[in-house]
This record gives C-alpha cells, sequence and structure tokens, in this order.
C-alpha cells in the first residue's frame, strides 16, 4: 500500500515538474474575449428604451409624476415615495453602468477597427454618440449635476459631479458635431444592429436634429439666445413628419418583447389603473383618444382613480390592450414632440415658417391619429372652443402644456420634462404625498455613501439633493 502511494505522488510530481506555466488555464476558451461593437450598441439602446417603456415599481414610477396612472392598492409610488425601492439608484445604474457603459466599450471597438471602411466607421462612432448625448441627457434633467469629466473612468473611484448646464452645453456640442459626421454615402450598423432606424442613416440624421431641438427648448427659458440659435440650425433637418418617427419596434416573443406585456399581463397585476386627473378631461373634452389609452370598468364605463387613494380595481379604466400589447412600439422622439415645439418657437419669436395655431393642430392631429382616431375625430375635437388655439384658456404655454401633456401619454418620462418646463398643466398633489411636486430625483443612497464628498458638493449646489429642488432651466 506504501509503495501504491509513493507512486501515485512521484506521478503528481512529475506532471506538475512538467507543467511549470500554468496561466493558461486563465483563459477562457468558450467564450468570446470580445464582444463585437453592434450587439454593445443594440443593448445600450435597448436597455434605456426598455427603462423609458418600464412601469415597474422598480424602475419607473414617472406615469405617477404626471397624473396619467394611478394604482389600485399600492400607494407608496403614487405619493411620490421612490426611495423605498430605491428607484433612484436603479435608474441611475441603468444610464451609467449600462448604457454609458455599453456605448463606450462600442465606441472603443469601433475606434481600433483598421478594417472598417472611414465613412461608415465615422457613421457608427456619431451613432454611438448620438445615443451618448441622449442618456446624459436623461440623467441631467433627473438629478441635475452628475459625473460627466470623469465618468467611466475605472481609474477613478470617486468621480466630480459637473455642473449641470455646462454639461448640457457640451452635450449639444458634440450632438452638433455628430450631425455634421453623419454621411447617407455609407451604411452605419447594420440592420440588426440599428434596432432604431435598421440601417437609416437619413433617419439617424432626423433624430439627432429632434434631439437636438428638444435640449434646445429645455433650457430657453434660461438661455433663449442659445435655445433660438440651436432651434433654428436643426430644425430644417428635424422630424417633419410620422413616417420618420423614432421609436422601438418590440417582438411578440419574449424577452425582446414591449416591458408592459410582462408588467400588465404576464405578472397578472391588479393594480395599476387610469387617473382620475387626466380620465376626467379624456372623458369631458370627449377625446378621441380615450379607447387608446384606457379600456373600460366591468360596467363599461371610463372612470379613473384618484391619485394616492385605494380604489376598487373593477370599478376602474386599466390601461387598454394597445399599450400592453408584447408588439407595441416604444417611441424616443417623434412628429407630435416636434410640431409642439414649433408652435412654442413661434410664440417665441424663433424663426419657423408657419404659425403657432397650425403646428399646435398638426401635433393634436398627429396624436389622435397614432392613436386610433380618424381626421374627422381629429376635426371636430379641434373645433372645441376648450381646444382650438384661439379660444382654449390660458396664454401659449398653458394651451401647449395641456395638450402636450395628454399626447405625451405612455412616454412618461417626456411628459415628467415638459410638464416641469412648461408649468402646466398645473397638477394636483396625491392624497398624502410625502413631498411636493418632484422636480428631479434624489441622488442614489450609494452614491452619498461611496462618493460622499463629491455628493456632498453637488448637494450644496444644487440647492440641496431634495425631489422638490429646482433644476437649472426650471426657473418658473
Amino acid at each position: 500500500m506504501k509503495k501504491r502511494y509513493i507512486l501515485i505522488l512521484f506521478g503528481i510530481l512529475f506532471i506538475s515538474a512538467c507543467t511549470n506555466d500554468i496561466t493558461r488555464f486563465n483563459d477562457e476558451t468558450k467564450r468570446a474575449s470580445e464582444i463585437p461593437p453592434g450587439p454593445l450598441f443594440s443593448n445600450a439602446v435597448k436597455s434605456m428604451s426598455d427603462g423609458l417603456a418600464s412601469a415597474s415599481v422598480n424602475v419607473n414610477i414617472f406615469r405617477h409624476f404626471v397624473n396619467h396612472w394611478a394604482q389600485a392598492i399600492i400607494q407608496e409610488e403614487a405619493q411620490y415615495d421612490y426611495i423605498t425601492r430605491s428607484i433612484h439608484n436603479a435608474w441611475w445604474t441603468r444610464m451609467y453602468r449600462d448604457v454609458l457603459n455599453d456605448l463606450k466599450e462600442s465606441a472603443r471597438i469601433i475606434t481600433n477597427d483598421a478594417t472598417l471602411n472611414p465613412t461608415q466607421k465615422a457613421n457608427q462612432l456619431a451613432m454611438v454618440d448620438i445615443m451618448q448625448v441622449y442618456a446624459y441627457n436623461i440623467l441631467i434633467t433627473t438629478f441635475g449635476d452628475v459625473p460627466y469629466t470623469q465618468a467611466l473612468d475605472d481609474k477613478i473611484l470617486f468621480p466630480v459631479y459637473d455642473d449641470a448646464k455646462t454639461i448640457n452645453d457640451d452635450l449639444m456640442r458634440r450632438l452638433a458635431d455628430d450631425i455634421t459626421k453623419l454621411n447617407t454615402a455609407a451604411p452605419g450598423f447594420t440592420s440588426s444592429e440599428d434596432i432604431l432606424f435598421h440601417g437609416s442613416v437619413s433617419k439617424w440624421i432626423s433624430f439627432a436634429n429632434s434631439l437636438q431641438i428638444r435640449m434646445a427648448m429645455t433650457i430657453a427659458d434660461v438661455d433663449n439666445a442659445g435655445a433660438k440659435a440651436a432651434f433654428e440650425k436643426a430644425n430644417p433637418n428635424a422630424i417633419n413628419s410620422t413616417a420618420n418617427d423614432a421609436f422601438i419596434k418590440y417582438f411578440s416573443a419574449t424577452p425582446n418583447n414591449n416591458p408592459l406585456y410582462d408588467q400588465l399581463v404576464l405578472a397578472g397585476r391588479t393594480d395599476y389603473i387610469a387617473a382620475k386627473d387626466l380620465m376626467d378631461v379624456l372623458n369631458n373634452y370627449a377625446d378621441p383618444r380615450k379607447p387608446g389609452f384606457f379600456g373600460v370598468n366591468n360596467a363599461g364605463e371610463y372612470v379613473g382613480g384618484i391619485m394616492g387613494v385605494p380604489s376598487d380595481y373593477p370599478k376602474m379604466s386599466k390601461p387598454s390592450a394597445r399599450v400592453a400589447a408584447p408588439d407595441a412600439p416604444n417611441v424616443l422622439i417623434d412628429y407630435v414632440e416636434m410640431e409642439f415645439y414649433r408652435a412654442e418657437a413661434k410664440e417665441r419669436g424663433y424663426t419657423v415658417t408657419g404659425s403657432a395655431e397650425s403646428h399646435y393642430n398638426n401635433a393634436v392631429k398627429a396624436s389622435i391619429i397614432y392613436w386610433g382616431g380618424t381626421n374627422t375625430d381629429a376635426d371636430i375635437y379641434l373645433l372645441r372652443p376648450d381646444v382650438a388655439y384661439t379660444t382654449a384658456t390660458g396664454g401659449w404655454k398653458q394651451k401647449i402644456g395641456f395638450q402636450k401633456w395628454i399626447a405625451l401619454y405612455n412616454r412618461p418620462f417626456e411628459g415628467w420634462l415638459e410638464v416641469r418646463r412648461l408649468d402646466f398643466p398645473q397638477l394636483t398633489l396625491p392624497v398624502n404625498a410625502i413631498s411636493g411636486f418632484p422636480n428631479r430625483l434624489k441622488y442614489p443612497g450609494n452614491e452619498q455613501q461611496l462618493n460622499g464628498t463629491n455628493y456632498t458638493n453637488a448637494s450644496a449646489k444644487i440647492g440641496g439633493d431634495k425631489s422638490e429642488t429646482k433644476l437649472f432651466w426650471d426657473i418658473f
């Protein structure tokens, strides 16, 4: 027996002596050493879209912020509680860790690819940067000052927070530069990699110009001259028909279905309902979009619940089957939004063809048709004295803001941006709201713990890390 053990030990020692270098065991032979840039790009775009489309109480509760959806049972989110479930942490993490890091890595690989056609490379890098601008714009219009110049650097563990206005100015500069680099003479990403426009460079050009308009109009109250110049430069090439709308087309099969299908159908939730604030407007105005927005309750009626108050679910209207469909698209920017901006630009004295009324009418009509109405439905609606631009209540901010609030249904983040920016409609607070109207999300808790000094400095600079603190562009 002893001889047997000696032989085994001798064999082990012999093998060890012949294997001086064991680093080869660190090689991952079954996993790619580098991911291609296209899938990284498409994954970033999908992750961003999923977050914007979601109604999960762990991801996105902006439908409650704009009083479009209420909740029948759980009221915390409807009452502005986004801390308990760390929604602010999740939103920050999605944009920084998931979206921006994927885009950064995609750009690195493209830059280092010596085999790629130079014009195609320029197109791809411009498209990646456009989506980086989109993501950073979401961050600064959600939180305010955020890490930017030192962000996404593995060597900097505690990045400083940059001034949001300075970030915005640089993002608009980057976007203008990206537009000049897009060239329709060469392709960008492949149709399968480009899940937004499926390889159409011309649509990327209109999308980038439209994003520039959104960003310009966001700062119009604090930098009218800069907003005017940016709007007028971008407007001729921005989205000018529904054919150029920017949206993610989801599929019926999981996991590439619209997130709302998971949350409204597969999860079997008996909680999400129409908010009374929006439903009363739809009923009182005989709005033809109502069946596209919501279904009827068990009695065949359209009824909304009070924000912050438990409701009897069977007696309430729920989001429509159209909204909950697995293949329902998620809009990022569209013709409706652009026409409202053009109406506003006209009122601000910017150079734009047509009247404020004509652009307002175009926006409302396109929204009605998108949601299943007809041209006749839209014409009848626009003839109502409380809808017609010349007779509707209030000044241009109120008229445009009110109709835009309706038209941005199921686009909750953009709806929240516009309600804050235009200050109309003036929404009622939920019953037992834990704060005033949220003008921003508080910084994530892990930023306070891990990047404390820079967090403290940023919080003090913006006026306090509170939901009610207004961001630099929101001065009224």
